[in-house]
């Protein structure tokens, strides 16, 4: 198994956040974490990183406890993040944002990389002498999910892909998030927009107030009524 959370409970403070979660994502799949605001989403993606430390339970990759690991440690186990609200260096250009994304594969050549990532934007191609801050919302994301690939990663963090996005963006960024995934790369993407995220994952779990409260196949997910009602807290 790739990834695993073992009954993790984490706080902020005296302030709990999640408790006693369990999920997994196997090797190549894509699985939505859903939820509300203020629901844990962002936090477990940080459990994930080693960002924010459990307090009860597991973090593991290939089956391997990492709770004692910092996070370039668990970068270099083939972990990346396209982070919520992109998080570019705005003074930095396209290319050198993208470059970044390699900084754990010093002296590495990047041509495919660059290759496969213009593959997928070919407008960063154009834009590689920009300044990121200078983009739009929309290229902004095509940045940070390229960043992300050039760290070759096995599994892929996404928080919040849609946010910001207008409606045409949003089908845009999901097509690729697919032909991410249908590349080898297993991704777990945590998103408000269920309809959306569901139609694309093969399985997805559901958070309310810090706690897994609906998981299954997506296919199934889509279907369920259990959906709306867990997944608005009601």
């Amino acid at each position: 198994m790739l990834l695993a959370l073992d009954k993790v409970t984490t706080y902020y403070g005296q302030m709990r956040i999640l408790e006693g979660i369990s999920l997994n994502v196997d090797k190549g799949e894509l699985v939505s974490l859903l939820g509300g605001n203020a629901s844990g989403k962002s936090t477990t993606l940080k459990t994930v990183l080693g960002i924010v430390r459990p307090r009860a339970g597991r973090v593991l990759i290939d089956d391997e406890d990492v709770n004692r690991c910092d996070v370039p440690t668990r970068i270099a186990r083939g972990l990346a993040i396209v982070p919520e609200n992109r998080r570019l260096f705005g003074q930095m250009t396209v290319r050198e944002n993208l470059e970044l994304g390699a900084v754990l594969r010093p002296g590495e050549e990047l041509d495919e990389d660059f290759d496969r990532v213009y593959t997928l934007f070919p407008r960063l191609q154009e834009r590689g002498s920009q300044l990121a801050g200078t983009l739009s919302g929309g290229e902004q994301q095509m940045v940070a999910m390229g960043r992300a690939l050039m760290s070759r990663p096995r599994l892929l963090l996404m928080d919040e892909p849609s946010m910001g996005l207008s409606p045409a963006l949003v089908q845009q960024n999901f097509r690729i998030i697919k032909e991410v995934h249908e590349s080898g790369v297993a991704i777990l993407m945590v998103e408000q927009n269920a309809a959306m995220a569901l139609s694309i994952a093969d399985r997805g779990y559901v958070l309310a107030t810090g706690e897994i409260v609906l998981s299954g196949p997506a296919s199934e997910l889509l279907q369920s009524e259990d959906l709306k009602r867990a997944y608005l807290g009601r």
